[in-house]
């Protein structure tokens, strides 16, 4: 027999915010009070005014915004470029705006026993009059920072929550925060009084700016845990990166695809698994970005869709490299085979990059991409956020069942034992070193499949020559040691004789 005390669960409200729905369970607790808590900068007001859109847009949900510091008239022109047209939902009965922001030309001093009451009343009309659901206060910190007491804030946003709760809507109030990483709001109570809190940062590390949410309560219902990282894309809005979304259920086939070189397949074991990543690490003018053109040219060569996202070079000193190897990038893209997207990386944040990503494999539906080089996007991140977003980009080509192929450029000329400086060689499925190898005064490319899930590969370093018909992969550098640590020894042919004999090849493996 069922309790009857038992408490139905709460009920949640999309908020139609890009990922944060994910982090919080299915959205925000219906008819509950969230503080929304940041630094200046770090998007509360955006946020806010995506709660009221997005409510509008997707749900048919109108929405009251009380103002406390903005006028109208600003924050209808600041949220234009997200594609929100405020001023028509206005006009169809959608958004109201309470503006109880002071006057330009008067200072705010709250003296005795301040009443909310008739504040209260204005929001209750303006509720009624567009039948509300959703409601947004911004900013509560401009009125409170006037009460002298703790006690006397508390007192009042309990009243005020209260009053919201009994008008049925669901509220989102923004609070201001001194530190990121300190008290959560600047009264020290908002947190206890609100239902729901959220915090918004937008820390500053290594001269480098992240920006990440995090849900810190959520009373009487599940959420996700931790900071997640997040960005402000014009003519869009907040989108959230919810990295717990990344699961391991990606599915995996035995199909292979040709990397572009007959050599480099036979050496994987029959070519890449189509629905691998292939991470290509070496010095510079090593061969890299070669290997990208015959990784493109052999994908449109067997009909495939090519997409080739390139932070190194401009989309014209792609071509012309790619002519002198026999690939002619313009006609690809002219026939629908290749789309190159060419962007320097500080032109943008790591996750608006991550965002523009999907949204062109999104739009071009690619059979397989490029990424040249990986190791450009690390140098506007922190490490923490570049594994982030490595993660994120893997897996999300892995669930759209890509074949992906990133480049990376080690720090050292020869090599050295490291792949990559942010440990991302776990993420992928298969490693191709490349190496240079000096003998007798010259310097020499080398070429191994360090590791390949799933198949079994050629263990050797083999010489890899460029001429103006691309890539040559030859014969292994057999009486050499020391390539991969970079110190190439020379070794005498009676030494591998007896080494041979010590270590004899069975079965041709």
């Amino acid at each position: 027999m069922k309790n009857a005390d038992v408490v139905a669960s709460v009920v949640k409200v999309a908020t139609g915010i890009p990922g944060f729905d994910f982090i919080a369970d299915g959205g925000m607790p219906r008819g509950r009070t969230a503080l929304v808590a940041g630094t200046a900068g770090s998007g509360k007001t955006i946020f806010a005014t995506q709660f009221l859109a997005e409510g509008i847009r997707r749900h048919n949900e109108s929405g009251v915004f009380i103002t406390f510091e903005e006028q109208p008239g600003d924050i209808r022109r600041n949220m234009h470029s997200f594609g929100w047209g405020i001023s028509a939902w206005e006009d169809g009965g959608a958004w109201m705006f309470v503006d109880a922001s002071p006057e330009p030309s008067h200072e705010m001093t709250i003296v005795g026993d301040y009443d909310f009451g008739a504040l209260l009343a204005r929001i209750e009309h303006a509720v009624r009059s567009v039948d509300a659901r959703r409601v947004v206060l911004d900013s509560i910190g401009s009125v409170f920072s006037q009460f002298d007491s703790p006690s006397r804030v508390r007192h009042e946003l309990f009243r005020i929550a209260s009053a919201l709760r009994d008008m049925g809507v669901t509220t989102v109030l923004t609070a201001e925060r001194r530190e990121e990483y300190g008290a959560i709001a600047v009264n020290g109570v908002e947190e206890f009084v609100a239902d729901n809190v959220i915090i918004l940062r937008n820390s500053l590390e290594d001269e480098k700016r992240r920006r990440t949410i995090e849900i810190l309560k959520f009373r009487g219902t599940t959420h996700h845990k931790g900071e997640y990282p997040f960005t402000v894309i014009p003519a869009e809005g907040i989108i959230v990166i919810p990295l717990s979304a990344i699961e391991l259920k990606q599915r995996s086939g035995d199909i292979r695809v040709t990397s572009g070189n007959i050599d480099l397949d036979r050496m994987c074991g029959g070519g890449l698994f189509r629905d691998s990543i292939i991470l290509v690490s070496g010095a510079t003018g090593t061969g890299k970005t070669l290997l990208v053109t015959h990784f493109v040219d052999g994908g449109a060569a067997a009909g495939e869709r090519c997409l080739l996202f390139a932070y190194e070079e401009s989309r014209e000193q792609l071509g012309r490299n790619a002519i002198g190897w026999g690939t002619d990038f313009d006609a690809l893209e002219q026939e629908g085979k290749l789309k190159v997207v060419c962007e320097y990386p500080e032109s943008a944040g790591l996750e608006d990059h991550l965002v523009h990503i999907k949204s062109q494999i999104e739009d071009f539906k690619p059979n397989r991409i490029a990424v040249d080089s990986v190791s450009a996007l690390e140098r506007i991140s922190t490490p923490r956020g570049f594994r982030e977003f490595v993660l994120a980009l893997t897996s999300f080509i892995k669930h759209k069942e890509i074949t992906g192929l990133f480049t990376s450029t080690t720090p050292t000329l020869t090599g050295g034992a490291s792949v990559t400086e942010a440990h991302i060689s776990s993420i992928t499925d298969t490693i191709v070193l490349l190496r240079y190898v000096e003998l007798f005064g010259e310097m020499r490319r080398g070429l191994t499949v360090l590791k390949m899930r799933g198949s079994t590969h050629e263990k050797e370093i083999r010489e890899l020559v460029i001429d103006n018909r691309g890539m040559h992969i030859g014969a292994p550098f057999r009486n050499v040691a020391g390539i991969l640590a970079g110190n190439p020894v020379q070794i005498a042919a009676s030494e591998m004789e007896r080494l041979d004999k010590l270590f004899p090849v069975e079965n041709g493996l």
